[in-house]
């Protein structure tokens, strides 16, 4: 009466917010959609979609055939899983979040190359200018994240130490000189990345004889894209707040310089969450590996 075809369909319809929203992710019309829907509920002798302007709303039998789709398909994507790691293989889909910058110039780099060792997987990506607030979307595998983490239940993998460091170009340096202590911040140009909810303003300082202090700047320029903060701080537009990750390769060859070398931020070390909601996996587990072998042999500075 009822196949896994049948079940991917209804649960598709469950998070959906309309036939034609279930209908862009099933790749197929609103019509085709609408269709299916009348067949199964025939078949079946329930109506299990509410009918009527706006958002979809399930029947009490249609959430019940849901909730015990998600069951059954869960067991099904273990069970295949488990025959895929007997068998040594590493296949199926693999959606990453990351944030932009380290997204694109670090995490998909590995993606693809991981990708192309293994055929039979379908990496995703996605990037997101806040990570962490997308996991309130359960479909994704890992998340990698750049920075301090709320106390979190969820399984999280160090991938690489990072410090956030104070620079400026060596042009800047040399045309206005550079602050010898906080305080003079305040007669230079700054700039900050707005990537999240966080007070970007807002500069937790720890001094060489551990003395800390808050200090808040006022930022002349902003974006929430921390590539584009560095290669305004290159152009010599100002001081800026870097994570090493990013500038290394920039203050090795001079063109940037450490600000307040003396005065340090809090490290945002770069991490590697994994949905607890995920099927655990041997693709998961081996581009985890892959991650933090690469990523732990980044150069810093």
């Amino acid at each position: 009466m009822l196949d896994v075809s049948d079940l991917r369909f209804v649960t598709a319809l469950s998070t959906a917010p309309s036939l034609a929203a279930a209908a862009r992710t099933l790749g197929v019309t609103p019509p085709a959609v609408s269709q299916r829907l009348a067949l199964l509920e025939d078949r079946l002798h329930l109506r299990l979609i509410e009918r009527g302007r706006g958002q979809l709303r399930l029947t009490a039998e249609g959430a019940y055939l849901v909730d015990r789709a998600k069951g059954v398909l869960d067991d099904i994507e273990s069970l295949a899983e488990d025959m895929s790691a007997r068998a040594g293989r590493i296949d199926g889909p693999l959606h990453v979040i990351a944030p932009f910058g380290f997204g694109r110039l670090r995490v998909a780099p590995v993606l693809t190359r991981f990708g192309e060792e293994n055929p039979e997987l379908r990496p995703m990506l996605s990037l997101r200018e806040d990570p962490v607030g997308a996991m309130n979307d359960g479909l994704w595998d890992v998340l990698v994240h750049v920075g301090r983490l709320p106390n979190l239940r969820i399984t999280q993998r160090k991938l690489a130490p990072n410090r956030r460091l104070l620079v400026a170009s060596a042009d800047y340096a040399g045309r206005v000189g550079l602050p010898q202590k906080p305080q003079d911040m305040a007669a230079h140009r700054v700039g900050v990345v707005r990537e999240n909810q966080a007070d970007a303003s807002l500069w937790p300082l720890t001094g060489p004889d551990g003395i800390e202090m808050n200090l808040r700047v006022q930022p002349v320029y902003s974006c929430n894209d921390g590539e584009v903060l560095r290669a305004w701080a290159l152009d010599g537009f100002g001081i800026v707040e870097r994570s090493e990750w990013s500038i290394s390769a920039d203050l090795r060859a001079g063109r940037l310089v450490r600000v307040l070398p003396d005065w340090s931020l809090p490290d945002a070390d770069i991490v590697a969450l994994l949905n607890p909601r995920a099927v655990r996996s041997l693709r998961i587990d081996k581009f985890v590996e892959r991650l933090t072998a690469e990523i732990s042999a980044m150069p810093m500075a």
